[in-house]
């Protein structure tokens, strides 16, 4: 993996993990297909502020 691609799933996984659960590197069924990043945001929709 090179540094910039574990840069951006670093990046995004400490964005977006106050406001709900995030996977790196998960395999999602359809083709059987690996994505960078896959969010699921939280019901309560807490902190939004936080992404300005």
């Amino acid at each position: 993996m090179k540094p910039h691609d574990q840069f951006a799933k670093n990046y995004l996984e400490e964005l977006l993990s106050p406001l709900g659960t995030v996977e790196v590197s998960k395999e999602v069924t359809d083709e059987t297909r690996q994505v960078d990043i896959f969010f699921s945001p939280t019901e309560t929709g807490q902190n939004t502020e936080y992404l300005g």
